[in-house]
């Protein structure tokens, strides 16, 4: 079903928004999260992005024009879906909402007319005093109805500049940084952490330190500053040539921040604009879009490039530094979605599952595979067998488990269930990901057994044969990753085991024996534990154990 996006309040004060670019164009497919466009507000240029998922049906303010809030800026739906219903519905929205305004402002003339007397005349339970701002709770995203104050990152009576973060905003859909559009003092915070407000509801004050709070929070806005929000260009120019002036002082004079929103400054860069030499129109002398566009140098600022065409490529001068070209690299951006299978799915939802409820944590231990490897030449030898350096890790996780049953375990909330049965699962990596066919009874089994059972469902679960009770009721799994050259990794718990192990390549290295240095063969092997079931020195003592047997190969023949 088609969602309809409105231009959002991205700000305390803002009426109306300026898109100022346009990310994604009708059409193209959109992702939570992506953003949809860049847009002016009053105080500085913000991205917008999207709380929904879709194809981009219909763009409803142009790049470059202006809109009021909660006007249609695009529809978001299905792909070929009929919006035509809604587009027709919200002409018809906005007249009615305009309507509404209109009544509520004709109602609220007649129900205060002391207001507008006190306003003309200057307000009898007095004015915010020029440099105090009383910020509201702000509109987020299209939908917000009402905000969460996560976190502040400041307290009363810390400094406050222009672009610092003051708190952590949670939305209906997301958790975002609100920044200050002003500086001074933070006097008053009015939601306090993990509070709820309406949007428009006081969040905080920001003065010059000392301010009266009392006198603020109970004080009407001045005329002064309503006139100065709602006037005419004319009036404009008027009130904010001081503005200007004491801005620029600011700026050049004292070496002090220019304050310039960021098309602002992105404009300004492109042609070559000194931001100190332009008089901002917006709040407090900021400067915005426009100001850079109806900039107009002096001609004492003016100076004529020198071109030298004495190369193929024309290198500009400007007071004798020369400009080299720059050669950026051009292409296609370029992308491919494939659908998830029913496997990839269920991977991801067992993994996250397991990762976020079982405290992980990771024992890594190495070791000398000289006896191991000695022995599988001579196991190998024999007439019809064959054993991998993978089966006699298996064969030692079993003969291990069975000393220490508590790695052996199944964490059920309440209770925690001791296996008297050994079954080591296989992960066997397949096309669509990963499975885990299960050696049933492992302790009981020889290595050629475990050899002959490994490679026979390895190759049906490579060709998609395995039935689910084939890997179903393991009690601990091996992962082996070293013939890929791995030297050591970390694998995620198979639930509902305790324990994981990952096993390393066998690397050929200088060791120490007897006191000397000799060349040995080592291989690393990481135990991933659920702290739930197993302690450190529990899951220590197993990989000791485990250790014990790979480099005495013998013992696992018994």
């Amino acid at each position: 079903m088609a969602i309809v996006v409105n231009m959002p309040r991205l700000s305390d004060t803002m009426e109306e928004g300026t898109v100022a670019a346009w990310l994604k164009k009708v059409g193209d497919k959109v992702e939570e999260g992506d953003i949809l466009a860049e847009i002016e507000t009053d105080k500085a240029t913000m991205e917008f992005e999207s709380f929904n998922e879709g194809t981009l049906l219909h763009i409803g303010v142009a790049e470059g024009d202006t809109a009021p809030v909660d006007v249609l800026l695009a529809i978001i739906g299905e792909e070929g879906e009929d919006i035509s219903g809604l587009l027709n519905g919200s002409s018809a929205a906005g007249e009615e909402t305009e309507d509404k305004q209109s009544a509520k402002s004709e109602s609220e003339g007649s129900s205060k007319p002391k207001e507008e007397v006190t306003s003309d005349k200057g307000s009898q339970s007095g004015e915010i005093p020029e440099g105090v701002e009383v910020i509201k709770m702000p509109r987020l995203s299209d939908t917000m109805e009402e905000g969460t104050v996560a976190a502040w990152l400041k307290k009363v009576g810390d400094t406050v500049e222009e672009g610092d973060i003051l708190a952590e905003i949670e939305t209906d859909k997301a958790t975002m940084e609100f920044e200050s559009f002003y500086s001074g003092t933070l006097l008053y915070i009015g939601i306090q952490e993990g509070e709820s407000s309406p949007v428009d509801e006081v969040l905080a004050v920001i003065g010059p330190a000392g301010t009266d709070v009392e006198a603020v929070l109970n004080a009407k806005p001045s005329a002064g500053k309503k006139e100065a929000d709602t006037s005419k260009e004319p009036k404009k120019e008027s009130t904010s040539e001081t503005t200007d002036t004491v801005s620029e002082a600011k700026v050049v004079h004292d070496g002090k921040r220019i304050f310039a929103s960021p098309l602002a400054k992105k404009i300004a860069a492109e042609k070559g604009i000194d931001l100190a030499a332009v008089s901002g129109s917006g709040d407090h002398g900021r400067i915005v879009k426009k100001d850079i566009e109806n900039y107009t140098p002096s001609a004492k600022a003016v100076e004529k490039p020198v071109v030298s065409t004495t190369t193929s490529t024309a290198t500009a001068k400007v007071e004798g530094s020369a400009i080299a070209p720059i050669q950026l690299p051009v292409g296609e951006e370029s992308n491919e979605q494939v659908k998830n299978s029913q496997m990839r799915k269920t991977i991801a939802k067992r993994l996250a599952e397991s990762k976020f409820t079982a405290p992980h944590y990771y024992l890594t231990i190495e070791v000398d595979m000289d006896n191991a490897m000695a022995s599988r030449v001579q196991i190998n030898n024999l007439p019809d067998t064959k054993v991998s350096f993978n089966d006699m890790v298996v064969k030692a996780c079993a003969n291990a488990l069975k000393k220490h049953p508590q790695v052996n375990t199944t964490w059920k909330g309440d209770t925690t269930q001791y296996n008297h049965h050994i079954s080591v699962g296989v992960a066997v990596a397949v096309d669509d990901g990963l499975v885990v066919p299960v050696l049933k009874f492992t302790d009981q089994m020889s290595l050629t057994q475990i050899g002959s059972a490994v490679k026979d469902l390895a190759g049906r679960a490579r060709t998609k044969k395995l039935t689910p009770a084939e890997m179903d009721g393991s009690t601990f799994t091996v992962s082996n990753l070293g013939m890929f050259g791995i030297l050591e990794f970390t694998s995620i718990i198979n639930q509902p085991n305790s324990a994981i192990l990952s096993v390393g390549t066998i690397v050929q290295k200088p060791v120490v024996k007897n006191g000397e240095i000799v060349v040995g063969n080592t291989m690393k092997l990481c135990l991933a534990c659920d702290h739930r079931t197993v302690d450190g020195a529990t899951g220590a003592q197993f990989l000791q154990t485990l250790r014990a047997y790979l480099e005495n190969p013998v013992t696992m023949l018994a």
